[in-house]
């Protein structure tokens, strides 16, 4: 019974049938609380200005100040970001705001925030007023544990939607905002916003909705350098770089010339722009937080400070401005249905993401090893990574489906987990990268090689040129696009790796072997990885010990069901002795190596705070590391796939 009690409470406060509820612990207003409207598909009357203040560089506070014009007396209710574009979850940071005024003619109103949705606050608008007056502090994050950093001595970034109120009862797509940004003198700035003004710091652009508003943010810096992708292109795209100092903008030609070659080759791949100007938002830096984020006619990117000054050694980045540029088609113009909501405090649902990012990983990794931008035998070690990741002894696939995965951004709001392998956190990335190599190898094979994944490319994205309106699509457009390319039962393709789990769950790896290779194992890390490791300060043993390190001998994680998981080890150990001698990378290598093929055990001394532990390993497996070979006799699919295309 009390079950049932609490559950029409929380309706009555949802709906505003309990205001005398729904006030308990806010400044009481002379009335119930009204209920929040549904947004209507109809033009917000008036233009909202929003300006904004960036130069308290040193405290890191945005100043923020709208005028909402209004049409007559009664409640406004004014409602801050929740579902965040791109993220995927409720994440909108509504504690970030202080200092929150509302005024009318000079009068303080007095708000009140909405007990149950949190974000929405409401006033009473006197009569006479044509418009309110809001004014906030936007406190941004200090110190990383309080959230990600966006601002920095050196740069900043502003995303809109984190600092804005905007009239709830209305699509975003018809609320007009008129947005002003105040920068730091002497720093100049990127963003897919068309520039009214630029003088003294200030920044005036033109009226957008908030729906595009939201979705063209703003990188700004004291070391800014913008280098034309597209020289005398159709439409503009434009790399415009932020940095922690003047000397990270460098770059050398034959690399801005690979920069360029992307965005060739996502045109032979596509067919069709649906933006009229795009521009890559570069931020070189360790202090700024790091972001890969997709917009419509933008992308944020932060990258390693080494990225243009030592391309070579900085391979973690490598293929993040494709993938972020894959999404103005994939999940930005063409958008799953259920992420089309009408506002951004609208639920979102997440149930297409393996095509939305696990189609924009696959093309990620293709166009840019088609660039240039990572070799051949590189994107190959990518491919033997996540297929040793997801094979068919992968413990999180034996309870959970990939379909599942999905709905990770709203359970866990991309946290950490503390056993990652079993959990399986956003696989729809990887191992659904993993599905459209498999499509594509078994179009491939299917057509004689007459037809492939870029034809499917080209009829779902390359359709509608110059068009850049939200184009929905459902699972049922996806499968009847490649029958179109291909005659087959692709929903149930689909929908078997997709769904299936336990024994009946197939592993990703007929689209390798289709492309003429396989998963094998080596006693050294691939090429890729090994550079990787080296970059990261990683030390990997997952597929022999089941133990990640750092360069500190500190265990990062450990893999479910392996040798260190049976013998009771979690992430936070250090390990200090192996075998008698003092632990390092070498040292845990050459004690796995003799054991194996015979009896003798690994002893490792380990450390935990003040707690020491000595397991004695009885693995003689040896050193494992995943490669692809090449089936010989059969057609090299997976290197014609990532060569570039000549038009």
């Amino acid at each position: 019974m009390k079950r049932l009690i609490l559950s029409a409470c929380a309706a009555a406060l949802l709906f505003g049938a309990a205001p005398a509820l729904a006030q308990v612990g806010t400044p009481a207003l002379d009335r119930p609380l009204a209920p929040i409207p549904a947004p209507r598909d109809v033009a917000y009357p008036g233009v909202i200005t929003l300006e904004m203040d960036a130069t308290d560089i040193d405290r890191r506070i945005v100043s923020v100040k709208q005028t909402i014009p209004v049409t007559g007396p009664g409640p406004l209710i004014l409602l801050y970001p929740q579902w965040i574009p791109g993220n995927h979850g409720p994440v909108g940071p509504v504690d970030d705001i202080a200092q929150l005024h509302i005024t009318a003619d000079g009068q303080e109103l007095r708000w009140v925030r909405n007990t149950v949705r949190t974000n929405a606050f409401e006033v009473e608008v006197p009569a006479g007023a044509t418009a309110v007056e809001v004014a906030f502090k936007w406190l941004t994050p200090i110190d990383s544990p309080q959230g990600r950093v966006v601002i920095t001595d050196e740069m900043l970034n502003i995303q809109w939607e984190k600092a804005i109120l905007y009239p709830a009862g209305y699509y975003s797509r018809q609320i007009t905002v008129q947005p002003t940004l105040r920068l730091p003198l002497g720093w100049q700035y990127g963003a897919a916003l068309d520039t009214v003004s630029f003088q003294n710091g200030v920044a005036v652009f033109a009226p957008i909705t908030l729906e595009h508003l939201a979705d063209s943010p703003v990188f700004a810096g004291a070391h800014y350098r913008q280098i034309d992708l597209d020289p005398g292109g159709r439409s503009p795209v434009r790399l415009n770089i932020v940095a922690d100092s003047a000397a990270m903008l460098a770059a050398t030609d034959e690399h801005i010339e690979r920069h360029r070659e992307l965005v060739r080759q996502a045109d032979r791949l596509y067919g069709a722009r649906h933006f009229n100007h795009y521009d890559f938002l570069l931020a070189v830096t360790d202090r700024l937080g790091g972001i890969g984020l997709e917009h419509h006619r933008s992308s944020e990117n932060s990258v390693d400070t080494r990225y243009f000054t030592a391309p070579s050694s900085t391979l973690a980045d490598r293929d993040l401005l494709g993938h972020e540029y894959t999404h103005s088609w994939n999940g930005k113009w063409r958008r799953p249905a259920d992420q089309l909501t009408p506002t951004l405090n609208e639920p979102l649902q997440n149930s297409l993401l393996w095509v939305y990012e696990g189609q924009t990983q696959y093309w990620g990794l293709v166009l840019t090893a088609r660039a240039g931008l990572m070799s051949k035998q590189q994107a190959l070690d990518v491919f033997a990574n996540t297929a040793a990741t997801y094979a068919d002894d992968n413990p999180g696939r034996a309870w959970r489906a990939l379909q599942d995965t999905t709905n990770d951004p709203i359970i866990v709001q991309r946290r950490p987990q503390p056993w990652g392998t079993v959990q399986r956190g956003e696989d729809y990335y990887r191992e659904g990268a993993m599905i459209w190599l498999d499509a594509d190898t078994l179009i491939r094979e299917q057509s004689n090689g007459r037809r492939s994944l870029d034809d499917f490319a080209k009829a779902f994205f390359g359709v509608q040129d110059g068009d850049w309106d939200p184009a929905p699509y459902t699972f049922a457009d996806v499968a009847s696009t490649l029958e179109g390319v291909q005659t087959g039962d692709w929903a149930g393709f689909l929908r078997t790796r997709l769904d299936a789990v336990g024994p009946d769950a197939q592993g990703p790896l007929g689209g390798l072997e289709r492309g003429g290779y396989r998963l094998a194992w080596g006693t050294t890390p691939n090429g890729y990885s090994r550079a990787l490791n080296t970059e990261l300060g990683r030390v990997d043993f997952a597929w022999s010990l089941g133990l990640s390190l750092n360069t500190s001998n500190r265990v990062t994680a450990v893999r479910w069901g392996s040798p260190a998981f049976e013998a009771g080890l979690t992430s936070g150990w250090e390990v200090v002795a192996v075998n008698g001698h003092a632990a390092s990378a070498t040292a845990i290598a050459e004690a796995i190596t003799a054991s194996a093929g015979n009896t003798t055990p690994i002893e490792m001394m380990l450390k935990k705070g003040d707690r020491f532990r000595t397991i004695r390993f009885a693995y003689h497996g040896g050193l494992r590391y995943p490669r692809l070979e090449r089936i010989e006799g059969t057609p090299d699919r997976l290197g014609d796939i990532l060569a570039p295309r000549r038009r």
